[in-house]
């Protein structure tokens, strides 16, 4: 079971990656800083300084078909933001 499911990449992560060497990752639920913080060591051969960790709760969805409205929710998942040691960096677009 891995622990990071896959590394957030939007405009607000990218700024702050480039601006504080902040990474970020959606983890296990279940997953605790300690556990987060070795796998992205491990992982990415980096050095963590800090880790802070959100639950982000799903939302309702409507969507409106021909037949009706279809109600849905997206799905909840554990986010965890990662400081990295000054001089360490992530390179998520190398293996592209």
């Amino acid at each position: 079971m891995s622990i990071i499911k896959k590394p957030v990449i939007t405009e607000k992560m990218t700024n702050d990656s480039e601006k504080f060497n902040r990474y970020a990752f959606v983890v296990e639920k279940k997953a605790n800083k300690i556990e987060i913080k070795k796998a992205v060591e491990q992982q990415y051969d980096v050095v963590v300084e800090s880790v802070r960790t959100m639950i982000c709760i799903g939302k309702k969805r409507v969507r409106g078909t021909k037949s009706g409205q279809i109600t849905g929710m997206t799905s909840t998942y554990k986010k965890a933001i990662v400081q990295l040691s000054p001089g360490d960096s992530i390179d998520f677009y190398s293996n592209i």
